[in-house]
């Protein structure tokens, strides 16, 4: 199954060129799930009776006691030591991040039915989009960090540090479970990191930067959009001075993301909110397999290769590449921690794991030349092999 997700800065219309998209490639033959999470989509975008699409709005309230209820369950042992009294399901609300754990559930049901061969995913906006698609990774490290797989190796000594320490420790169901969360969450980091991510964006001054920062944050996770999809493109040549105005902005905008790269779509303005089949039609979106990250293949088409340049031979260090393309120098800050490398780039924050060479290095240096972030490594003699040992 093939992934298109569709992100791009608040009201640059993705809700819009999603429903399109996914209409396209059911006419087209494809069994397409077009996958939304914004409530006010409306229902003459998608109509019914579309041979081969279906349409599903995630639940966050549902999907988010869902996963509550199970984690009490869970760690039921745990809430008992502590004297907790478990919330009951008809009194759990969605906080913070119940939507975009509703889109990564949904997204891995959608992949594990087979039922389709496209799903198009309207994404929240841009910065919202760039945390969900971090989340998986995210939580993964987190689970690592708290629930150590190579502690369940003292599982048979549970049972005597428990009457030791006078107190329970953590059961052996907690560890499974965390395993079992850290397979699913592989799975849906192996999905987003395989799909193809479009941006949408009304070319104007303030889009530019919002596309800036958007390219950014998908690089920083590894990830390069496989189109950027100009919505609302007025004709450049029309009698009205308002329009001549905003055509001018709007082809400047355009220009801009070309000279940077980018593999821009016009969307042309209908003159008016698209409804029905026939003016998302009318739109022309490119279809599922026609951008230039299709055609390099669905496998890893939008995933950013990080290279490791080995320059021994020359000074003795290693370089490891990373593509920040939009990166501004005073916004970017960089340490290293273990074997992470905690980077930030603006509002974004990774830390990124280093490629085992490295890891027995120590970091001397980094420039950052043409969107490409250079850190240097050298060998630590403390660690690093030799012919001398």
């Amino acid at each position: 199954m093939r992934i298109l997700l569709i992100t791009g800065p608040g009201g640059s219309g993705r809700t819009t060129v999603a429903a399109a998209t996914a209409l396209r490639a059911a006419r087209e033959g494809a069994r397409t799930l077009l996958l939304t999470c914004d409530d006010a989509l409306p229902a003459g975008l998608v109509p019914g009776g579309v041979p081969g699409l279906a349409v599903r709005l995630t639940d966050s309230a549902e999907g988010f006691r869902d996963v509550l209820t199970a984690l009490q369950e869970q760690g039921g042992a745990a809430l008992d030591l502590l004297g907790a009294r478990p919330l009951e399901r008809d009194e759990i609300t969605p906080l913070p991040g119940a939507r975009e754990l509703a889109v990564l559930a949904a997204v891995r049901e959608a992949a594990r039915s087979g039922a389709h061969d496209l799903l198009v995913v309207d994404l929240p906006a841009a910065p919202e989009a760039l945390a969900l698609l971090a989340l998986p990774g995210e939580l993964r490290r987190y689970l690592r960090r708290l629930l150590p797989q190579e502690r369940q190796a003292a599982r048979a000594l549970r049972p005597l540090l428990g009457r030791l320490a006078g107190v329970p420790m953590p059961s052996e169901r907690l560890y499974e479970s965390a395993a079992r969360w850290d397979e699913q969450l592989a799975q849906v980091e192996d999905l987003l990191g395989r799909a193809e991510v479009r941006l949408t964006a009304e070319p104007g001054p303030s889009a530019v930067e919002a596309v800036r920062a958007a390219v950014l944050g998908l690089a920083l996770y590894g990830l390069r959009p496989g189109a950027l999809l100009a919505t609302r493109v007025v004709p450049d040549a029309s009698p009205d001075t308002w329009l001549t105005v905003l055509a001018a902005q709007q082809r400047k905008a355009l220009d801009e993301w070309t000279a940077a790269g980018l593999p821009v779509h016009a969307v042309p303005h209908l003159g008016r909110e698209p409804r029905g089949a026939d003016d998302l039609t009318a739109l022309g979106v490119p279809g599922a397999a026609v951008t230039a990250a299709s055609a390099a293949g669905a496998a890893g088409s939008c995933s950013v290769e990080r290279p490791v340049e080995d320059r021994s031979a020359e000074d003795g260090s290693l370089v490891w590449r990373i593509p920040l393309p939009g990166a501004v120098r005073e916004e970017l800050e960089l340490v290293r921690r273990g074997d992470e490398l905690l980077l930030a780039a603006g509002r974004f924050r990774r830390a990124l794991p280093l490629p085992p060479a490295l890891r027995r290095c120590a970091v001397t240096g980094a420039a950052l030349r043409e969107g490409v972030l250079a850190v240097r490594f050298v060998p630590d003699p403390a660690v690093w092999p030799s012919a001398e040992r």
